[in-house]
């Protein structure tokens, strides 16, 4: 009887260890406990849509995650709709996070910031490109800037689908940069977004326009309009021709990014959880022939660094909003 007694006294003891050592916002449950659901903050289509699209099929055809993943589309308000609906949820609700939920702070239009949130990754990044119609005067980046400097209210810039997105930012940044007063910038803006902007520089009822490489690269290609400098690094496949902005003595490198985040207040054992599994699904063959197909970059980042690199953009974005007058 006695060795039966320590036989189950030891047993408890063990069961007790292992349910302490779990954790969870499910009160001690091993993590994830049950659904997880992927918030989209805009409709189906899309760069935010298919972001979360994709983290949900390549985390489940690669089994990296037990539990079922589930994708919400919440749109409306630049994505306020969607960070809204997370921010009271737990753990097992994710949201994809773009830039806007910075600047829609900085401008006024929100009052949830990214530290009301747990970030978890960054992912990948579009480019910003600046164009031109074929036939442009302008050769170069600096032979447009310099011409808005000399008469800033002469050269129509298109831009969508609002002022306070990268689109316009960066434009402001590298235009700053020239010294040129950004206030002075001829901003039309196009309700459509890129494909709008697109179609008024055909049209040329725009001068230049600043857009995601996505909206122009075949454009180019095509020999329909031309890229005067993009905002990555380094020169892209594809578009060798194409100088980037430090290329062109405009020393900037601006990324469109894309990133997933969670509900305020998340453990350390469910953002390592998280660390884990992104990573890994970042490294996947899968999400390669994804940035490809789609024009991204990698750009993943872990949750600590995600967390530092939010609050540099968050700095940069703050100058250049109060450069642009925007806020006053």
């Amino acid at each position: 009887m006695k060795k039966l007694s320590l036989f189950v006294l030891s047993a408890a003891l063990f069961l007790s260890a292992c349910s302490s050592s779990s954790s969870s916002s499910d009160g001690g449950a091993e993590y994830p406990s049950k659904n997880i659901e992927i918030v989209a903050p805009a409709s189906p289509g899309g760069g935010w849509d298919l972001t979360a699209r994709s983290v949900q099929k390549i985390l489940r055809d690669n089994k990296l995650v037990d539990s079922n993943i589930n994708v919400i589309n919440k749109p409306g308000g630049g994505g306020e709709v969607g960070w809204n609906y997370l921010h009271p949820k737990d753990s097992h609700y994710l949201a994809v996070n773009s830039s806007l939920l910075l600047t829609n702070n900085l401008l006024g239009q929100s009052k949830l910031t990214h530290e009301d949130f747990t970030p978890l990754a960054t992912l990948a990044t579009e480019w910003q490109s600046i164009a031109v119609p074929v036939d442009s005067p302008y050769e170069t980046i600096n032979d447009l800037l310099e011409a808005i400097k000399e008469d800033p209210k002469s050269i129509k810039i298109g831009v969508g689908p609002g002022l306070g997105n990268d689109d316009h930012l960066s434009f402001v940044q590298a235009a700053a940069m020239k010294e040129v007063n950004p206030k002075d910038l001829n901003f039309l803006v196009y309700d459509g977004g890129g494909g709008d902007v697109v179609t008024a520089l055909l049209g040329k009822h725009v001068d230049v326009i600043t857009t995601s490489l996505s909206e122009t690269k075949e454009q180019h290609l095509a020999g329909k309009l031309k890229i005067l400098a993009v905002s990555s690094e380094e020169r892209l496949e594809e578009l060798e021709d194409v100088p980037t902005l430090t290329e062109e003595g405009i020393d900037m490198v601006f990324p469109h990014w894309r990133g997933i985040m969670g509900p305020p207040d998340m453990t350390e054992e469910e953002i390592n959880y998280w660390d884990e599994k992104l990573s890994e699904m970042a490294a996947t063959d899968e999400w390669k022939e994804l940035l490809e197909n789609n024009d991204w970059d990698d750009f993943y980042q872990t949750s600590a660094d995600t967390k530092k690199f939010m609050e540099e953009q968050e700095q940069l974005y703050s100058e250049l909003i109060d450069d642009s007058g925007l806020v006053e």
